[in-house]
């Protein structure tokens, strides 16, 4: 395994620069240690983050990865004096945009955020539905829902909810399947007038009865045939009403997000 140390530097939250930083997992080969160092917008904090670039530099022995998204021109050309790779967002994506759209690009502190406008606000609101919707906390307002997440307890259905609020905006409800719904072999009623916004997410039993354990272990909630029982019951229910369904097991909450996004852009 080899080790680098990684600079995720920004002269606002580092929200981006953060995002850009998902490049690394495309190789798992290498342990990254992260260091974010935001609102790094005067001389001071950029002189600060030269020092310790070049420090950590001198201590692994090899140049560290430095990401960043530095609007001011000065800042970023003292930053790359530093002993570091750089990937800096100006020069490889906004100033080459700026040239196919004969555009001079805005460079202040928190653009994207602050250009948001109206999204911003509406995001603002699917985030506020989606956590008065958590966990079948109320029927009210479903009809507003976008998509309402159904599934057995703990199969990922909350994270994917706040996921889809966040980055798209959405109004995400998420209702669990409980006993009562296994007994009756059918989805609750308040469901039924919105079953054309339902997407279930299911789940391998052994992975279901693994993250159960840690909340109650030894219990028969958690037991390995009451999973298997309630995942059977449960994906049972959503073929015979027609639902579509992805397994969370091995997929991350962006792929199932955007596995989601497909079907509510399709409908």
């Amino acid at each position: 395994m080899n080790h680098r140390s990684v600079f995720i530097i920004s002269d606002g939250t580092g929200i981006t620069a953060g995002a850009l930083s998902k490049l690394l997992e495309h190789f798992p080969n290498t342990k990254f240690t992260t260091t974010r160092l935001p609102f790094t917008d005067n001389d001071e904090k950029v002189q600060a983050a030269f020092e310790h670039i070049q420090k950590v530099a001198g201590e692994d022995g090899i140049r560290p990865i430095v990401i960043m998204s530095v609007g001011n021109g000065e800042h970023r050309n003292h930053l790359k004096q530093a002993n570091a790779y750089f990937i800096d967002l100006f020069h490889r994506f906004i100033y080459p945009l700026g040239s196919e759209l004969n555009q001079e690009p805005l460079t202040g502190a928190s653009i994207a955020y602050s250009a948001m406008g109206n999204s911003y606000h509406e995001r603002m609101e699917a985030i506020n539905f989606t956590l008065n919707h958590d966990d079948g906390m109320t029927n009210s307002g479903l009809d507003e829902a976008e998509v309402i997440l159904i599934g057995v307890s703990r199969c990922g259905k909350t994270p994917t909810s706040i996921y889809l609020a966040m980055q798209f905006g959405i109004k995400a409800a998420n209702y669990p399947l409980i006993p009562e719904d296994f007994e009756r072999g059918a989805l609750p009623a308040a469901l039924q007038k919105n079953i054309d916004k339902i997407f279930g997410l299911t789940i391998k039993a052994e992975r279901l009865h693994s993250v159960r354990n840690e909340r109650r272990p030894d219990s028969f909630y958690a037991s390995l045939d009451n999973c298997r029982k309630e995942i059977e019951i449960a994906e049972s229910m959503m073929r015979a009403a027609g639902i579509p369904w992805a397994d969370s097991t091995s997929r991350s909450i962006e792929e199932l997000s955007a596995l989601i996004m497909q079907k509510i852009r399709q409908r």
